[in-house]
């Protein structure tokens, strides 16, 4: 009889994933994009040399979004990737492509004080077999330090939550995690970030361009609802808004302009 096969922490059998998006760039000196290709020529070439495909959409950036339909498709995209061929019927294209870094994931939060004193490695490795691919410890602060918390933010490499995971034999609830809404830093508006904004500058503070709220002591007042907050403040109407439309997108896995 042969040695027992080592099972995961868990106890339960291992999870095969594998990424289902991609994103395929073309690499140029200047700087040219998709847009400018022919779809029909862009679908024989993907479809000629990888089969048929769930879907292919041209991003904003003018880059292809591709969505696999196999584990098979999803190895053969890297492989023809790292030889370049890719689209044999555009040779002059050379492309890069990589999974793409959110739609291949999904963010999930447990409670477990059993494991309140193991290290997010730790957890990470043990409940790697369910599909776990990075723990992040909740910290909250409390008289000017950080405490450490119960709660967990696990990063599973599926696109669908389970609804439970288990930490050896005890059972916990996975739920939705639901971020806060996305603030730009320089505009104060909601939605996007300070690297992408083209607005103006404007304080935090008190809602005047021109200048950051750091050494601001003017009076309070909120860019988005024109309250007497901050723009920051949490019990602001407007971020109340944008928080139940993010809670909507990711509990009904729908995009950001369906959820709004």
């Amino acid at each position: 009889m042969g040695p027992l096969k080592q099972l995961p922490f868990s106890g339960q059998s291992s999870v095969n994933n594998f990424d289902t998006f991609f994103i395929i760039k073309r690499i140029s000196e200047k700087d040219d994009n998709f847009s400018s290709v022919s779809p029909f020529l862009v679908k024989n070439a993907i479809t000629g040399s990888i089969g048929t495909v769930t879907s292919i959409n041209l991003m904003r950036s003018s880059d292809l979004l591709v969505e696999v339909a196999s584990r098979k498709q999803a190895h053969q995209i890297l492989n023809l990737f790292n030889f370049f061929n890719f689209f044999n019927s555009l040779s002059t294209i050379p492309i890069s492509v990589q999974p793409h870094v959110t739609l291949n994931t999904s963010k999930g939060v447990i409670t477990c004080g059993r494991l309140l004193n193991l290290t997010n490695e730790e957890i990470a490795h043990e409940l790697g077999g369910q599909g776990v691919k990075d723990v992040r410890r909740i910290n909250i602060r409390r008289d000017g330090e950080l405490m450490p918390t119960k709660h967990f933010i696990l990063t599973f490499s599926t696109l669908r939550l389970p609804g439970y995971i288990k930490a050896g034999y005890v059972r916990c609830s996975v739920r939705p995690y639901i971020p806060n809404p996305l603030r730009c830093f320089k505009c104060q508006r909601f939605g996007h970030y300070k690297t992408n904004c083209r607005g103006t500058l404007t304080c935090a503070r008190c809602a005047v361009a021109g200048h950051e709220s750091t050494k601001c002591t003017a009076v309070e007042r909120c860019v988005n609802c024109q309250g007497k907050h901050t723009s920051f403040s949490r019990p602001c109407p407007k971020w109340k808004v944008e928080k139940e439309i993010v809670a909507t997108k990711f509990k009904n896995n729908i995009s950001f302009p369906e959820a709004r």
